[in-house]
Formats: structure tokens, C-alpha cells, sequence
């Protein structure tokens, strides 16, 4: 019973109601799109590409009339899923000489990430729409208005109508941030609904070592 009491306790601290169709609906009836966004190495730029990406990321600031969230995301690198990758390749070698390359590779493989943290840096924007829209107590009322009380499928309908209706902003918003950093040489792209709640997990489970979120900007 305890757990159970302390479960909801925590769940309480989490603000996210749902996640549908690659959206994140918060408690509050915020609406959230997060973008991945790509690299760039800033510095081996020369001094006139930098100062072009500094106007084109100004000029792309100045240009959003809603806000937006940039967020770093820092992980240790989890290199175990590529020493188990050398460790197969060390079992099919026949090759005696190979054999002994790939393991003292191996070894240094793990004494170098033993002794040095690898980290690995994903980039988000995080791009939020508010609904101007009646809540549900309000949509429950003009239900009633003309069908009564409104059956269960007449109020999952006008919800999921209001959704779409909605999503339909979000991209919206989502396109003029995409074509604003594309500008600025920053690729994004969507994350789906299994990468948010991987995502939104590791945030809220910082002690899991875990593989990062595959980045699929090429």
C-alpha cells in the first residue's frame, strides 16, 4: 500500500499526461513538438561563415513570434554494445595474428573509457502550442447542448477533431523553426512517439546508462 501511495507521489511530480502520435500533452493542456537537431562544429568555420550563421540564427530569433526551448542533453557514451560487437569478431577470427591485435585493441579500448569520461551530446528544441480552445468542461457542456449529455463516441470524436486541429499549429510552428535553423547549416527532424517517451524517460531515470536516442539526421 505504501509503494502504491509513493508511486502516485512521484507521478504527481511528472508533467506529462500523454504522449499520441509523436506529441507530448502536458497536465496543463500545453502541446509539445520536439525537434532533434543536428551539429556544427562553430569553430572550424572561418571568421565570415561564423559571423553569417550568428546574422542567420539572430534573424531566425527575431522572426518566431511564439518560444521556443533549446535543450543539450549530455550522456556518458555506453561503449558495451561495441565491445560485445569486437568480442564476436575476436570468437569467428581464425587468424592468430589478428586474434591477438583485436584483443590487445580490446584491452586498450577498455582502459582508455576506464579512465576518460566519453560523452555524447544530443541536441533538442522543444516547441510548445497552448490551445485557444474550450476545456473539456466546457466542450462537455456544448455537448450537451445538442445531443444531451453526449455519448462517450460523440465526446472522443470532438476531442480527437480538437487534436488534430491543434497538431496542425504545432507543425506549423515546428516547419518555421525547421527552415529558420536549415539557414543557419542546422538540420532537425521530428522525433516519433517511442523516441519521446525514451527521451522523457531518460529525464526522469538520470541513473540509467543507456544507449542514446539513434540519431537518424543524416
Amino acid at each position: 500500500m505504501a509503494d502504491a501511495k509513493q508511486t502516485r507521489l512521484t507521478q504527481d511530480f511528472v508533467p506529462i499526461e500523454e504522449v499520441r502520435d509523436g506529441i507530448a500533452l502536458l497536465k496543463d493542456g500545453t502541446m509539445c513538438l520536439i525537434l532533434m537537431a543536428s551539429s556544427l562544429n562553430f569553430a572550424l568555420k572561418s571568421s565570415d561563415e561564423q559571423q553569417a550563421i550568428l546574422l542567420q540564427f539572430q534573424n531566425f530569433l527575431n522572426s518566431l513570434d511564439f518560444s521556443v526551448q533549446f535543450y543539450v542533453q549530455s550522456r556518458k557514451l555506453d561503449i558495451r554494445p561495441y565491445l560485445a560487437t569486437l568480442e564476436d569478431r575476436l570468437a569467428l577470427q581464425t587468424n592468430d595474428l589478428i586474434k591477438i591485435q583485436i584483443k590487445e585493441y580490446i584491452g586498450f579500448i577498455k582502459n582508455f573509457t576506464e579512465n576518460t569520461s566519453i560523452m555524447t551530446k544530443s541536441f533538442f528544441l522543444v516547441i510548445p502550442y497552448t490551445p485557444a480552445m474550450l476545456n473539456v468542461k466546457q466542450s462537455k457542456g456544448i455537448l450537451s447542448q445538442f445531443f444531451g449529455k453526449g455519448s462517450t463516441k460523440e465526446q472522443d470524436d470532438l476531442k480527437k477533431l480538437t487534436f488534430e486541429e491543434n497538431r496542425t499549429q504545432l507543425e506549423q510552428r515546428a516547419s518555421v523553426v525547421e527552415q529558420g535553423l536549415a539557414r543557419t547549416g542546422v538540420r532537425t527532424i521530428p522525433l516519433g512517439t517511442e523516441e519521446l517517451v525514451e527521451l522523457y524517460y531518460k529525464i526522469f531515470n538520470p541513473g540509467e546508462l543507456e544507449k542514446p536516442i539513434a540519431n537518424r539526421i543524416q
